[in-house]
């Protein structure tokens, strides 16, 4: 398996990683809106490719907490595998490599709003106890899903506020 940047030309094949991983069209949907979205740049989207295509793709999109611009932060959001491919180490190699090109880039705070069981083995811990809310109000038994990751010591004592997504991320009905 390779992880590569995605291209133009490989459009057609995320948004069927997408479809295909949530057997569903809101996550394409939000791929697409998100890649045409210039509050969402820049963008990490990496492609995970086997021998027989594509598998996996991951979504990383600017964010800005409270009305500054630094620290430099994003939000992961979406993570597909197909189904097929689930369990085999696809979420964990492009998360891994995502976070480390965050971490290149010079992004100091990684979100997401996922499992903590899941995402806690990346490095991520709960965000609401760092004063880092998200954009809209959570349900009281998704609270811990909201979280953080740091790529840098000390940058979450020096970060506080509401996280202000990419406009196409900032829709409620995709908090609630």
């Amino acid at each position: 398996m390779i992880i590569r940047d995605t291209v133009d030309g490989d459009i057609d094949a995320v948004l069927d990683v997408e479809r295909r991983a949530f057997g569903q069209e809101a996550e394409p949907d939000l791929v697409r809106a998100l890649l045409a979205d210039p509050t969402a740049e820049p963008v990490i989207s990496l492609l995970a490719v086997r021998s027989d295509g594509p598998v996996g793709h991951i979504l990383l999109s600017h964010v800005q907490i409270g009305d500054q611009e630094r620290p430099a932060a994003t939000i992961l959001a979406p993570l597909a595998v197909l189904p097929d491919a689930q369990g085999t180490g696809v979420g964990r190699a492009l998360i891994a490599e995502g976070l480390a090109r965050c971490a290149a880039g010079g992004i100091a705070l990684v979100f997401v709003l996922g499992d903590p069981a899941y995402y806690g083995r990346f490095g991520f811990t709960p965000a609401l106890p760092h004063d880092l809310a998200p954009p809209y109000p959570l349900a009281a038994a998704h609270l811990d899903a909201w979280m953080v990751r740091p790529s840098c010591e000390g940058v979450l004592a020096r970060a506080s506020g509401i996280v202000r997504c990419a406009d196409a991320l900032m829709r409620p009905e995709l908090w609630a």
